[in-house]
């Protein structure tokens, strides 16, 4: 019998495709909310989570 080994934790796995299915939604509201009322700190956040899902998405974490 093979002795496998898990590349990544499974619960980091869960908690990583947790935040990616949390991310879009936010996402979405984020880019609206800088479109109505355009905020530096507004297209700062809006462009830190779309790095971020796009991190996670790309499997960069």
């Amino acid at each position: 019998m093979m002795n496998f080994r898990w590349k990544y934790n499974p619960t980091y796995l869960r908690i990583k495709y947790g935040c990616k299915q949390v991310l879009f939604p936010l996402l979405v509201f984020q880019f609206v909310r800088t479109v109505v009322f355009p905020t530096s700190f507004d297209v700062i956040l809006l462009g830190l989570l779309a790095m971020l899902y796009v991190a996670i998405s790309l499997e960069w974490l």
